[in-house]
């Protein structure tokens, strides 16, 4: 199987490239090749292959709070022009989504024929990124992951451990929850998906999060319990930190549609973050 990715620098993208099983090819696309500010060249990127993952968006959350046109053109009408392409070529199109679609009320985890209602900026982009690949009309997966994390890039692990060697305590929120998600796994599942996907497998839209769910300040203790620093966590609410985008309280989502579609289940994350740690101590 050869894939095209879209993404080279990114978490996920990073790990897709170092988990390609020995019977997978892929050529990772760079900014320089094709940038999602240009949809129409990330469509021609589109080359001979068998199914196209987009691992690149913009990730800015608060930027894009000023910034939404540019926001919407790369996770918004990026997506849906190589979605457009691979249906005309009748490729898989797998495309990374986000919690951030819904508003983040009650208490029970997200669904995926829930409806969405993004709070901020980033989350319309990427619900137009999502209505796009829909509308496409091609074989697709949108799989929405949340809390992305790896030994890679700027994520809240590394965040933790910088400030928990610098400081005795830190404030963390506490009222926010999901799941966090290694990048790892989400590489891994998406190579499973692509693979049965390729296979005629249905594809659609479904959630993926690490397991078990927990608060940013649940999160933080764990990260400093495992890395052997004393530094303590303060819980603190959303209103205490505040940031130019509104952030959902609950990011929990419902995973169960996908085991079913494609066996694959919830990540543990406490054991991804070991293997985080792993790395970034060596």
């Amino acid at each position: 199987m050869h894939l095209i990715v879209f993404g080279q620098s990114g978490q996920v993208a990073r790990e897709l490239a170092r988990r390609l099983p020995a019977d997978v090819t892929a050529r990772f696309l760079s900014r320089a090749e094709a940038d999602l500010a240009d949809p129409a060249a990330c469509a021609a990127a589109i080359g001979p292959c068998d199914a196209v993952i987009n691992a690149a968006a913009w990730t800015a959350v608060d930027k894009a709070e000023a910034e939404e046109a540019a926001a919407t053109v790369i996770n918004g009408a990026a997506p849906a022009a190589m979605a457009r392409a691979c249906a005309a070529r009748g490729l898989p199109f797998l495309h990374l989504s986000t919690d951030y679609v819904f508003d983040g009320a009650g208490t029970t985890a997200f669904g995926v024929d829930h409806p969405t209602a993004p709070l901020n900026a980033y989350g319309r982009s990427k619900l137009a990124g999502e209505t796009g690949i829909r509308a496409a009309g091609g074989a697709h997966l949108i799989l929405r992951t949340s809390w992305v994390v790896s030994a890679h890039g700027a994520n809240f692990v590394k965040t933790m451990l910088r400030l928990g060697r610098e400081r005795a305590s830190l404030n963390v929120v506490a009222d926010q929850i999901g799941g966090p998600t290694p990048a790892a796994d989400i590489a891994d599942a998406l190579l499973t998906a692509a693979r049965a996907m390729r296979a005629g497998a249905k594809g659609g839209t479904h959630h993926f999060a690490g397991a078990p769910d927990t608060s940013w300040a649940g999160f933080a203790r764990e990260i400093m319990a495992r890395a052997g620093l004393s530094c303590q966590i303060n819980d603190i609410p959303t209103e205490a930190y505040p940031t130019p985008a509104r952030r959902p309280l609950n990011s929990r989502l419902d995973c169960a549609a996908l085991q079913a579609a494609f066996g694959i289940a919830r990540p543990d994350w406490r054991h991804g973050l070991d293997l985080i740690l792993q790395e970034l101590t060596i």
